[in-house]
């Protein structure tokens, strides 16, 4: 990562006309977080992407869109790869213009969610400007998923997305804080994409389609008993030594596993969600 992100910073792109930010886009954070509470030595960071095309914007993990483009290209070719053996941030949002719809997709057990979720925040403009990558910036304030937040964007960058769910401000939003700085997405590049991007489609999950207060329902449940719907899907098996185990004893540890990593994730992004 650390290669990658001296990379992004020696190719930074410094545009400055309305003109050059119409589309194809790529834009470049750092996105910093503490995911546990009780911990605030533990600060975790991952390259994220917002890629801004002309029909909507996408936000992605880096790392894990090279992971996944690795795996589609090599399962085209017959072969499996398996994903990079590290944790990723496997969420991804994708914004549309004029439109508060947003689609989140994540991932519960082994399975992919498509969330359709309407947002409409609510920006308060301060009178308190900076400077960010030489771009004269802008404060702004608002609440969303039980966190207050604070923003910055530049109005000489005619986009009104950011990182994640943050967007509808006048310019492209290039730092967005929670006032915790729990969560901090700050710019720290910008390189051209390419036409027609489309993220790599691998078909090793289900795929599930749901409204937003579904959603809210399934990740609760999720929180609370992780393995539910695993229930007749494991096999009996033996373990690479040989041990028998039932299915009733492995979604047992895979369920004891999941519930004690929860407990170090107790201070995620939208943290109205475990209340």
């Amino acid at each position: 990562m650390k290669k990658l992100f001296a990379g992004v910073i020696l190719g930074l792109i410094f545009l400055t006309t309305p003109s050059a930010f119409a589309q194809n886009k790529i834009f470049i954070y750092n996105y910093k977080f503490i995911p546990d509470s009780t911990n605030h030595q533990n600060v975790k960071d991952e390259l994220m992407i917002l890629n801004i095309q002309k029909d909507r914007s996408e936000f992605y993990s880096s790392e894990r869109y090279s992971s996944d483009s690795t795996q589609l290209a090599e399962s085209l070719k017959g072969l499996m790869a398996m994903p990079y053996n590290k944790e990723m941030i496997s969420d991804r949002v994708i914004n549309y213009p004029q439109s508060n719809l947003a689609e989140y997709i994540t991932f519960m057990s082994w399975d992919k969610y498509v969330v359709k979720q309407e947002i409409d925040l609510k920006w308060k403009l301060e009178n308190e400007f900076s400077t960010i990558l030489n771009y004269d910036v802008q404060k702004a304030t608002s609440e969303f998923g039980g966190r207050k937040w604070i923003a910055w964007f530049a109005k000489e960058i005619p986009i009104q997305y950011g990182p994640y769910k943050f967007k509808n401000l006048p310019g492209l939003i290039l730092k967005v804080e929670d006032t915790n700085k729990n969560h901090i997405f700050e710019l720290k590049g910008i390189k051209n994409s390419v036409a027609d991007f489309e993220y790599p489609k691998l078909n090793n999950y289900k795929e599930f389609n749901l409204s937003y207060d579904q959603f809210v329902k399934k990740f609760k449940n999720y929180r609370k008993n992780p393995t539910a719907d695993l229930i007749d899907k494991i096999p009996d098996q033996r373990d690479a030594n040989g041990n028998f185990r039932t299915s009733a004893q492995i979604i047992k540890e895979l369920n004891d596993q999941w519930l004690d990593s929860f407990k170090k994730d107790n201070n995620i992004i939208e943290i109205n969600l475990l209340k």
